[in-house]
């Protein structure tokens, strides 16, 4: 990955490239930004500068043995260590593994998210990613050795708020004292999860989300999108390129039918309670990165369901069947009942982040759901 090839973000990419030429590398650095945003995408590329050959004013070369290898994730020097979970295809816990696939996912979804990538990889049923302790502790094996080609040794730890107490406090020990030359590369989404003792030893670097400029112009130039829809596409996905990407291809979020279908029974209540067993048993048997999925639609849902109801309607961003659920929606829910509704679906969040039967939490809000909207 080069600069070049990540859409906008110019300042921080030539604050990054000063941070380089003038030699104060900080040792350990935070990419945080939201979902679909170029903190990954910037972290590579700025990998890729600091091991560089003939490093230019504003970009790596992406010519040399270095860069090439970057481009494969094949430095010997960089090691990537992100969240995985054991598939039919894999019986192991650690990145390396993974690494093959791994490799294919970053060269076709460069901006995809933690839910892509389990996706990508085939993980069924609860299982969720997480970074284990013993890989934390791997860590210093892995750059205890001096670089083989490049100047730094470069740690890439992708999705680092997946890390348990164990693992993290493993990682705290090589963080307060790095060998000579070492570099740690953290990519995040919500560094509100992460130990703050993990936060103060690194330096933060804000990613903010793209514009909806940046979206439409990068549809265009690399999915071959149509101007006008990609300027539609690039304002439905408010930021998040990599969603706009799944709505280029025709692979946009699914939700929709299955939310309108659960929220249809609710408002039914009681005549609709057989169903409602059948969606929980239906909801059970789903991935938990798609349990949870469903629970953020469910408050972006709701969300705009209010701005419509009090008049912000050039806020909501939604057409098609989406628009029109909210505009049928909003005739019946009574608006004081949504920031209660809203309530009950982030703790129905929280309980499945915690390994909480999902069929248990899935019914004890549907009915709790019935009863706001009916009340």
């Amino acid at each position: 990955m080069l600069f070049r090839e990540v859409p906008g973000l110019e300042a921080l990419k030539e604050t990054l490239i000063q941070s380089v030429t003038s030699q104060h590398v900080a040792h350990a650095q935070l990419f945080h930004g939201p979902s679909g945003s170029g903190n990954l995408a910037l972290a590579l590329a700025y990998a890729t500068y600091l091991n560089c050959e003939d490093r230019q004013a504003t970009d790596a070369c992406g010519r040399c043995a270095s860069c090439v290898k970057m481009q494969k994730l094949a430095h010997p020097d960089v090691h990537h260590i992100f969240p995985v979970a054991i598939t039919k295809k894999i019986k192991d816990n650690e990145s390396d593994a993974y690494m093959p696939l791994w490799r294919e996912f970053v060269a076709a979804q460069p901006f995809g998210t933690l839910s892509d990538w389990l996706t990508f990889i085939g993980v069924e049923g609860n299982r969720q990613g997480n970074i284990s302790a013993e890989e934390a502790r791997n860590v210093i094996r892995k750059i205890s050795l001096k670089a083989y080609e490049g100047e730094y040794k470069i740690l890439m730890l992708w999705q680092p708020e997946l890390l348990n107490v164990y693992s993290a406090n493993a990682l705290l020990k090589i963080l307060e004292e790095p060998p000579a030359k070492t570099i740690f590369l953290l990519v995040c989404t919500d560094a509100n999860r992460l130990l703050t003792t993990i936060i103060s030893r690194t330096q933060r670097v804000g990613v903010p989300a793209f514009t909806e400029e940046e979206v439409s112009r990068y549809l265009q130039d690399k999915a071959g999108t149509e101007e006008k829809r990609a300027r539609h596409l690039a304002y439905l996905a408010e930021g998040n390129l990599g969603y706009a990407l799944q709505l280029a291809q025709g692979e946009g979020n699914d939700d929709q039918p299955w939310f309108a279908q659960w929220m249809r029974h609710c408002y039914r209540g009681v005549p609709a309670f057989g169903d409602l067993i059948k969606l929980a048993d239906e909801f059970d048997t789903q991935p938990k990165e798609q349990q949870k999925s469903l629970m953020e639609y469910s408050l972006n849902l709701f969300r705009d369901l209010m701005l419509w109801q009090n008049g912000a309607q050039e806020l909501v961003r939604l057409d098609g069947e989406e628009l029109t659920f909210v505009q049928n929606f909003s005739k019946v829910i009574p608006p004081e009942r949504i920031p209660l509704i809203t309530e009950e679906l982030n703790a129905a969040f929280f309980h499945l982040e915690r390994n909480v039967r999902a069929k248990m939490i899935f019914m004890d809000l549907s009915l709790t759901l019935a009863r706001l909207m009916r009340k």
